[in-house]
């Protein structure tokens, strides 16, 4: 794939988590940790249960609270000031929290419609992970969602600091926007909702385990998907990750 002109200012701030809103939070949390990911030590930044997981590479916000979920959240220092810059680009605020009561945060949307988040400070400190750290899921590839036009999808992240690649065509319609620290999919098919991607070699002996260990694994995907051997893997709360097979290096 070949990058589109993009800027290196992130108008968002630095990606702290993708926020999960869970019913049962020791249930999600169990889960996880299952998989391999390690608890992060968490503040009292919230009102409401909360823990967050990591593999180093992907943080898991687990709130015990009800909003549209999945929901990547940034930092954003200076919030006030961000927002003017986002106006000035064109990006709508939904919805601004800057009360002096609660935590300043603030909520956006992406053409397709998914939620962003803004909040002005970390919520949580990152583990010491060793550097080959890793999660039965293999390696983290970018948070996916649907659209129906890539073009008007890679603009607007464009404007967000990202730097889109060119589409491509195979084995279906998608672009990626990559920054520093979160690299979003762009997928022109029909989602059932954002999904988390993670990759690796051996994903079938990953997914076959994974299936022996009882874990859940949806029924139904796009025809897209199903044709390249994908799995989607459901989390309690509902979230799906979705497990792809790497080409083998040549």
């Amino acid at each position: 794939m070949t990058a589109r002109s993009g800027g290196s200012r992130m108008p968002l701030g630095r990606f702290l988590e993708v926020s999960l809103a869970v019913v049962e939070l020791a249930e999600s949390l169990a889960f996880y940790e299952s998989l391999g990911f390690v608890q992060a030590s968490v503040g009292e930044a919230w009102p409401h249960p909360y823990a967050v997981v990591t593999d180093g590479r992907l943080s898991l916000g687990l709130h015990g609270a009800d909003f549209e979920s999945p929901l990547p959240t940034w930092v954003a220092p200076s919030l006030r000031e961000r927002l003017a810059a986002l106006d000035a680009l064109g990006v709508t605020i939904e919805d601004a929290r800057l009360d002096d009561v609660s935590m300043h945060q603030a909520l956006l949307r992406d053409p397709s419609g998914q939620p962003l988040r803004l909040l002005e400070a970390r919520t949580f400190s990152p583990p010491a992970l060793a550097p080959a750290h890793a999660t039965a899921l293999g390696y983290f590839e970018e948070f996916a969602i649907a659209t129906t036009d890539l073009a008007a999808a890679s603009a607007f992240w464009e404007r967000l600091g990202f730097v889109a690649f060119e589409p491509v065509r195979e084995p279906f319609a998608r672009a990626v926007a990559a920054s520093r620290d979160l690299n979003v999919g762009l997928y022109a098919i029909d989602l059932p909702a954002p999904v988390l991607v993670f990759s690796d070699v051996a994903m079938q002996e990953r997914v076959a385990s994974l299936r022996d260990q009882g874990h859940r694994f949806a029924q139904r995907m796009p025809r897209e998907l199903a044709v390249m051997g994908a799995a989607l893997l459901e989390a309690p709360e509902g979230t799906l990750l979705l497990l792809l097979t790497e080409p083998a290096a040549d």
